[in-house]
């Protein structure tokens, strides 16, 4: 007897059929492009890295990675100044990020303490959080930045943050808008929570301080970095946590085996082995971030301040939308965000001295049509 199969979305999770996924930047394949939507470094690894990454397309290739990625873990506790057992490395800090919810937080389907079943994040930040809480059936408890993007005070955080929520996560610079918090309000509002803590550091590199210390400080903060923004191995996907080793433990008991690729673990571990190449490219970052505010501004544009290798913008006459189009047509790809609270403003990469000459020219003439 033949056997009736049911219809395939009925085999599907609930929670998963109504999901909204996250959804990354534009990647086309158009010769010419400039790309600055998606935060990349414009620059390539240092040569010693790329060195690293050929000489080692050997005969290891058929091996499994160290499945702990022990000896970049080692280094970064040497650069760090801490213990291998603080640090957990991921296939990129949303490996990571991912891991988090699943060690921290109860499904709230499974657990009446409601505090447990609770991922909060402030908004705008990084669309990837609250999708993180849906997959895996939390509770979301967003709460939104003041109009500048900064953190509300702690008087108005009280009235709707919950301190002792399972997991809490702070994009610090604040993506999408590049604002910089001070270790001092870092400071002030991780003392008040009592769950985990993530400091979510992606664009770090390129403000003004960070906020690592928190990490050794306070058994429930952890930091995350990535070797992907700043260091130019989005490609190999390697991330990081900093943290309790307890915390951290707990992380490294659920991570999937063998989960950081063997190339991405040399690149990052040659990185670490050549860091004043990437910091001469921080600052080419940061000049060409203020030529691009200072351009724009003089056009009309609204530019935000930032400390991150992006900048927030509205621009003027268009919508930002159209903006998008206009852009695109010009062989240059920005990002916009259908999102309340953000869908006014583009956000805008800083690339390479010569990519963000030829924005320029083209925001001139866009403002310029007839």
């Amino acid at each position: 007897m033949k056997k009736k199969f049911q219809n395939p979305e009925s085999l599907v999770r609930k929670q998963v059929r109504s999901l909204n996924e996250y959804i990354p930047g534009e990647q086309l394949a158009v010769e010419g492009l400039i790309k600055l939507n998606t935060n990349e470094n414009p620059y390539p690894p240092a040569p010693q890295v790329l060195k690293a990454v050929k000489d080692a397309t050997d005969a290891r290739l058929r091996l499994y990675p160290n499945p702990t990625a022990q000896k970049l873990r080692e280094r970064l506790a040497q650069f760090h100044n801490c213990e291998p057992d603080n640090i957990i490395v991921g296939n990129g800090s949303d490996e990571l990020l991912a891991l988090a919810t699943r060690a921290f937080v109860e499904p709230s389907a499974a657990c009446k303490e409601k505090s447990k079943t609770i991922v909060q994040y402030f908004y705008p930040s990084y669309s990837l959080y609250p999708v993180l809480a849906d997959i895996h059936g939390a509770s979301k408890n967003p709460i939104k930045l003041n109009s500048d993007f900064g953190i509300p005070d702690i008087n108005e955080l009280k009235k709707k943050w919950i301190f002792d929520a399972a997991l809490s996560y702070i994009t610090t610079p604040n993506a999408p808008s590049g604002h910089g918090y001070s270790v001092k309000e870092l400071e002030q509002f991780c003392g008040l929570n009592s769950g985990v803590v993530i400091l979510d550091e992606t664009y770090v590199d390129f403000a003004e301080e960070n906020a690592l210390s928190l990490a050794f400080k306070y058994p429930n903060v952890i930091v995350s970095r990535t070797f992907s923004k700043a260091y130019s191995l989005c490609f190999l996907r390697v991330g990081y946590f900093v943290g309790n080793p307890v915390i951290i433990g707990a992380m490294q008991k659920i991570r999937d085996s063998y989960n950081v690729n063997g190339l991405g673990q040399i690149a990052a571990t040659a990185t670490l082995d050549n860091l004043d190449y990437y910091r001469h490219n921080f600052e080419r970052i940061k000049i060409s971030r203020s030529k691009l505010t200072g351009a724009l501004k003089e056009l009309g544009f609204l530019v935000f301040p930032s400390q991150t290798n992006f900048i927030l913008v509205e621009p003027p006459i268009y919508p930002a939308e159209v903006w998008l189009e206009k852009l695109k047509r010009r062989k240059i790809l920005v990002r916009w965000f259908n999102q309340t609270g953000i869908k006014h403003y583009l956000r805008i990469t800083i690339g390479a001295e010569n990519e963000i000459d030829s924005l320029i020219k083209a925001a001139e003439s866009i403002l310029n049509e007839k």
